[in-house]
């Protein structure tokens, strides 16, 4: 599909990606707009597990129920999608996955809520913006090239927006690196550096999960790095032009001496010290060892599977298109948890450290360090809010959904910020899989025209 090209720079492109589609939300709400008895922005969700139940349902209508309301759910699993109404506290009909469409037309929904398995989410949000309603889509917004190109093909086509729920930009710590990056303290951005840590509990959890075969996640570098692909070209104002990287399975699957299918029919329960036993969880229970009969996942799966694909160990190099290097890197299999970020610019250096699930460290705070090349250096802590992911969620809800909530740092991230952080993890990937570089360029042909250097 050919289509007209405009000559949009950047900060054009994502004004028009993402605050529209916030305005675009927020007019479907005002009752001139929608003949609905409660003026409320009416949400469709398609996948019912934990994210799509709580974050996105019950979670979301206990704190924004004023804004939003809940009229269908959709999931591939019969049994769980029956259990969306009570797990959430919505009474809202319920449909099969090969029932999207009818749950679209039936519901008449403003945006449709993407909370599926990562392959899913591009084919999703495309047939939601055909029928009619913006798509409000979980990272990463895909996991190839080719849905990238569809995706912004689509979006152009049909005039519906997209919108990611890149939460990890709403963080206290990221609004503050941000804030410091546009006080110009530190000049022009040379370089960055960003390491995360995932420990043994939740970096080995990935492995337990269908994201441990790369042909649902795209890897964790479209799935979990997504997140970190998208601040650094959110704290940077800039896109990546060029990506080199390494990656290993070298601690999970085939690294071990035993395994079996999942924990709960494991006969190494006493020896393997990663195992799980997940009828502890009551949630989980009902979410997915009373539906796996309907489609045979196991959310306990074996961290030693064979099948495991999914790289454990990244290190990923990108140059971005106004020069900035990034050195970023991904372990999964660490004692700790948490992230070193670093800013060097040309009048000085920024250090970030936040490390979370440490005994002696404060759970949630990030020590920032600020030193200039000709000067002093001041060091200052911030704290995290309380709630989900470090109070993130609820104040990304505030900005979906809360009319009047002002966005000063344009934290609403659009199709470009989806697709650029995506294309990074893919980039990454096939880097890996053939040794070279990768030009994001050259995945895939821009609807829309920016200039790269």
């Amino acid at each position: 599909m050919k289509i007209r090209s405009d000559a949009l720079d950047r900060r054009t492109f994502l004004g028009h990606s993402g605050r529209a589609a916030l305005a675009a939300l927020a007019a479907a709400a005002m009752p001139e707009a929608r003949a609905t008895a409660s003026g409320k922005i009416r949400l469709a969700t398609v996948g019912t597990g934990s994210r799509g139940t709580a974050t996105w349902g019950r979670t979301m209508m206990r704190t924004h129920g004023e804004y939003v309301e809940l009229v269908g759910f959709c999931d591939i699993n019969p049994k769980r999608v029956a259990k969306a109404p009570a797990l959430t506290g919505v009474d809202a009909p319920t449909y099969l996955a090969d029932e999207f469409d009818r749950m679209v037309k039936e519901t008449r929904p403003d945006a449709v809520i993407i909370t599926t398995t990562d392959c899913f989410h591009a084919g999703y949000a495309i047939r939601a913006m055909e029928l009619g309603v913006n798509a409000i889509c979980e990272k990463p917004l895909a996991t190839e090239a080719k849905q990238c190109q569809d995706l912004l093909e689509a979006e152009v086509r049909t005039g519906k927006k997209i919108i990611v729920t890149f939460n990890a930009r709403h963080g206290n710590p990221d609004e503050e690196i941000k804030k410091v990056l546009m006080s110009g303290e530190l000049g022009r951005i040379i370089s960055a550096e960003f390491e995360e840590y995932l420990d043994i509990h939740h970096g080995a959890d990935y492995f337990r999960r269908w994201h441990g075969k790369m042909r649902f996640s795209g890897s964790l570098l479209c799935h979990k790095a997504s997140h970190h692909f998208d601040q650094m070209n959110w704290w940077l104002d800039a896109d990546p032009a060029e990506v080199h990287a390494f990656g290993r399975v070298a601690f999970y699957g085939k690294n071990h001496s035993f395994r079996a299918s999942y924990c709960r029919k494991c006969p190494f329960t006493d020896r393997c010290k990663f195992y799980w036993d997940i009828t502890k969880n009551k949630r989980y229970v009902q979410l997915y060892v009373e539906c796996e009969d309907a489609d045979g996942y196991h959310r306990d799966g074996c961290v030693w599977d064979n099948a495991i694909d999914t790289y454990d160990t990244m290190t990923v190099e990108v140059r971005y298109a106004n020069g900035v290097l990034l050195s970023y890197s991904l372990n999964t299999y660490m004692p700790y948890e948490g992230q070193r970020i670093a800013f060097n610019g040309e009048k000085g250096r920024l250090d970030v450290r936040m490390y979370h699930r440490q005994p002696w460290e404060v759970k949630g705070e990030a020590d920032f360090r600020l030193t200039k090349n000709f000067g002093g250096t001041k060091t200052w802590t911030v704290q995290a809010s309380q709630g989900e992911h470090g109070g993130a969620d609820a104040k990304l809800r505030d900005l979906l959904f809360k009319p009047g909530t002002p966005d000063p740092l344009e934290k609403a991230a659009g199709s470009r910020a989806g697709v650029m952080a995506s294309l990074i993890g893919v980039a990454a990937r096939r880097s890996i899989q053939t040794g070279e570089r990768v030009k994001i360029a050259d995945l895939i042909s821009f609807p829309l025209a920016w200039r790269w250097k």
